[in-house]
């Protein structure tokens, strides 16, 4: 047999230092959470505080350093904490993340009090998010769309951070020694060994993901959320779809690679490789590309990705069900397609955290969400 997904929900979370919140401790009960306030209150600080809660930037793409709290006339982050109460299936486990010092760009990772890398994180949590930076997401250019990919392929294979990180590491170094003219053969051939080794795992993991985002678009049937076609434009990625294993991938990178040393080096910047790829996406109904879409259209598309990744982690063995992170979603669509989304994430029994400006956005959501009124006087429970 086996293993079900494992239910997972935030509820408790706390902030110290963090963004405009000097502290806030919001209760949780493990329902989807509506925040509603005016722009500037601090929404937006609190699904970035449960971002962290994974490896890596968080939703902002901030560094350690740029989000602790800061008085007019501090030009130093103060040392910052956020901390939560995880449950999994109905079993609490205590998170927390920040900084130790003002201004310091180490993290630090506790589980359970305990000191941990900050992978560890992802055997707890899984989150996917949208955000409004992502509005002009097919507008512009591919890097913007390669991160939001790659974000829906670590939810489902937290590895592929790692391996992103190790290509890019790799990477740097070989255009160093290309761009300096210092480095000899066996130098050059060990960097592009180690591109190839991880570019070949990154290329796999996208492949999967994209033929698993696609199947789960297809089988979910007439909606209000525009159907996809989906495919990614990047030599690699197209040759682990089509079916090449690791190894033949590899060999083909690190051969890629070699040959281009003199391109590259007279570019400025590696030519090939799985950082050149690009997602593209098709309205399937209407057989257009999505940046001839409208802007509701964009939003749209953008949205159905987020929710087929997530119904599709929600059925994962064995991982914790992934938690949500929408801000200012709701606004951006019509009632039909809000009383959707919110269906949706009831009926798949995610916890989601949605912001807005005005209460009456959500109100096909009260009675199955918790409400939090965000202000300057600070968090307060609505009544739902």
């Amino acid at each position: 047999m086996t293993a079900p997904p494992t239910a997972t929900a935030l509820t408790r979370l706390t902030l110290t230092d963090f963004r405009s919140y000097p502290a806030a401790e919001l209760p949780l009960d493990g329902r989807s959470v509506f925040l509603v306030g005016p722009n500037g209150a601090g929404k937006t600080n609190l699904l970035e505080a449960v971002s962290f809660f994974t490896p890596g930037r968080g939703l902002r793409g901030a560094g350690m350093a740029e989000v602790g709290r800061r008085l007019p006339g501090e030009r130093t982050g103060r040392a910052w904490a956020v901390s939560a109460i995880v449950s999994q299936d109905g079993e609490p486990t205590r998170i927390g993340t920040g900084v130790e010092q003002a201004g310091s760009a180490r993290r630090a990772v506790r589980l359970e009090g305990e000191p941990v890398p900050p992978g560890r994180l992802a055997e707890h949590l899984r989150q996917v998010w949208l955000t409004p930076a992502q509005d002009r997401l097919f507008l512009e250019g591919a890097g913007d769309r390669r991160r939001f990919f790659d974000r829906l392929v670590f939810a489902a294979e937290p590895l592929h951070a790692a391996h992103a990180g190790a290509y890019d590491k790799a990477q740097r170094e070989r255009m160093r020694l290309l761009t300096h003219g210092l480095a000899d053969a066996a130098w050059l051939d060990a960097l592009e060994a180690r591109m190839a080794e991880a570019g070949a795992l990154m290329a796999a993991a996208r492949a999967r993901t994209l033929a698993a985002l696609q199947a789960e678009i297809d089988t979910r049937g007439e909606r209000p959320f525009p159907q996809a076609q989906l495919s990614l434009t990047g030599e690699w990625e197209q040759m682990a779809g089509d079916g090449a294993d690791l190894a033949e991938i590899e060999t083909k990178l690190a051969r890629a690679l070699a040959a281009a040393r003199d391109r590259d080096a007279a570019a400025g910047r590696a030519l090939t490789g799985p950082h050149r790829g690009d997602l593209a996406v098709i309205h399937a109904e209407k057989d257009r590309p999505a940046a001839e879409c409208s802007t509701g259209e964009q939003k749209a598309l953008i949205l159905n990705l987020v929710l087929a990744q997530a119904a599709r982690l929600s059925r994962a063995e064995s991982a914790p069900n992934p938690i949500l992170l929408l801000d200012e979603v709701a606004a951006h669509l019509d009632r039909r397609r809000r009383a959707a989304l919110f269906d949706e994430i009831t009926a798949l029994g995610l916890q989601a955290f949605l912001t807005g400006t005005d209460e009456h956005l959500f109100e096909e959501l009260k009675g199955r969400a918790q409400g939090v009124r965000v202000d300057a006087s600070g968090l307060a429970e609505l009544d739902t």
